[in-house]
C-alpha cells in the first residue's frame, strides 16, 4: 500500500515539475514575441491625422502600436523634454515630429538612432547627413486674410506686410516659443542676423500685433473677424477655407524667397525597447503611402516627393518654398526666444 502511495507521489511531483518547466518555457519564447509585436510612438502630429495611418500601419503589420500624442500649445516642445528626460532608460521607440527644429536638437542631445537606409524616393535634403532622421509632408507657413476685412486691392503677400501700419492692432500670430512658430522665427533669426531680426520684432510690436496660444487659435480668430489677417499654417488655413470660413490663404514672398516649410520627421529612439518594430514603423511612416495620405487627409499640403500630387487647393504648379534643416538652426533657436522675450513680449 504505501509503495503505491509512493510511486502515485512521485508522479504527481513530476508532473507538477513538467508543468512548471512547460510554463517556464512558454513564458520565454512567448513573453519576448508579446513584446515584440508592438511598438511605442511619441508624436507631436494632431491626433486626428496621426491615428488613421497608425491604425492602417496597425491592421497591416499585426504590430500593437501605443502612442503618446502632445497638446497643441506646446507642441514637440514637451515631447522633447519627455525624451531627453527618459534617455538613459527610454520609453519610445519612434518619434514622429511634425517639424524638425526639435528633432534636430534631439539628435545633438543622444537621443536618436541612426537609421538604415529607407524610403529611396525621399530627396537628400529631406534627410540628416548623419541619418538621424528623414523628412516628409511638408506645411507652409502662409497668411490667412479674413475677406470680409481685407479687400482684394489690399491683400498682403509678404511676411513684413504683418507690420503694416493699415493692420495695427489687428495682426494675429501664435506665441513663438513652441511648434511651427518658433521653428519659422528660429530659421529668420539664422537667415537675416541679429539686426534685422531685432527690427522685425519691433516693428511688429509697434503694430500692436496679438500673440495667441497657437496656429489653430489665429485661424479661428481671424476667421472670426476679431483679427484681419495672421500668421499660421498652410492645413489650418486650408480647414478654415473647406469650413467655408471667409478666409483666403496667402504663400507670402513667392517673389523673393519664398514662404518658409515645416515638415514632418521620424526618428528612431536610441535604446527603445522593440528595434525591430521601431524600423518597421518607420518605414511605413517614411512611406509613399503614408505622405499621400498625409496630403489627402489636410495634414499637410506639399510632398517632397516630385511623383507626389500637393493637395488640390493649393491649385497648379507648387509654390516657392524655403527650410533650414540644418545644425545652425539649434543654436538660433534659443537667440530667437531671447530677443522675442526683449522685442516683442
Amino acid at each position: 500500500m504505501s509503495s503505491k502511495l509512493y510511486v502515485i507521489r512521485s508522479f504527481g511531483l513530476r508532473a507538477t515539475w513538467l508543468t512548471t518547466l512547460a510554463v517556464l518555457v512558454f513564458a520565454l519564447l512567448v513573453v519576448p514575441t508579446a513584446a515584440a509585436s508592438e511598438v511605442v510612438i511619441y508624436t507631436s502630429v494632431d491626433q486626428e491625422f496621426a491615428e488613421p495611418i497608425l491604425k492602417q500601419f496597425e491592421k497591416q503589420s499585426g504590430i500593437k502600436v501605443k502612442a503618446v500624442f502632445d497638446a497643441e500649445a506646446a507642441k514637440t516642445v514637451g515631447l522633447e523634454r519627455r525624451l531627453i528626460a527618459e534617455k538613459a532608460r527610454p520609453k519610445a521607440d519612434v518619434f514622429w515630429n511634425s517639424e524638425y527644429l526639435r528633432t534636430l536638437r534631439l539628435g545633438a542631445e543622444g537621443v536618436l538612432a541612426p537609421q538604415p537606409p529607407i524610403a529611396p524616393s525621399i530627396p537628400a535634403e529631406y534627410r540628416s547627413k548623419d541619418a538621424l532622421w528623414i523628412g516628409f509632408g511638408v506645411r507652409a507657413r502662409v497668411l490667412i486674410v479674413n475677406t470680409q476685412l481685407v479687400p482684394d486691392s489690399a491683400t498682403p503677400s509678404a511676411l513684413a506686410d504683418l507690420a503694416d501700419p493699415r493692420w495695427k492692432g489687428k495682426v494675429a500670430i501664435a506665441k513663438p516659443y513652441f511648434g511651427t512658430t518658433s521653428t519659422h522665427f528660429a530659421a529668420l533669426y539664422s537667415r537675416w542676423g541679429e539686426a534685422s531680426f531685432t527690427q522685425f520684432l519691433q516693428s511688429l510690436k509697434a503694430n500692436q500685433i496679438a500673440l495667441l496660444p497657437g496656429n489653430a487659435d489665429v485661424r479661428d480668430a481671424v476667421a472670426a473677424g476679431r483679427f484681419a489677417l495672421g500668421l499660421t499654417d498652410s492645413d489650418d488655413a486650408l480647414g478654415a477655407i473647406q469650413a467655408g470660413k471667409p478666409v483666403r490663404m496667402i504663400f507670402p514672398d513667392q517673389g523673393r524667397e519664398g514662404a518658409f516649410g515645416v515638415f514632418h520627421t521620424v526618428a528612431l529612439v536610441k535604446g527603445g525597447p522593440n528595434p525591430q518594430t521601431a524600423l518597421r514603423l518607420t518605414e511605413y511612416l517614411a512611406s509613399e503611402t503614408t505622405e499621400s495620405e498625409l496630403i489627402r487627409s489636410g495634414a499637410v499640403q506639399l510632398p517632397v516627393r516630385a511623383n507626389i500630387a500637393a493637395a488640390s487647393a493649393i491649385g497648379p504648379g507648387k509654390p516657392k518654398i524655403w527650410h533650414l534643416a540644418t545644425p545652425e538652426l539649434m543654436p538660433a533657436l534659443a537667440d530667437s526666444a531671447r530677443l522675442i522675450r526683449l522685442h516683442l513680449e
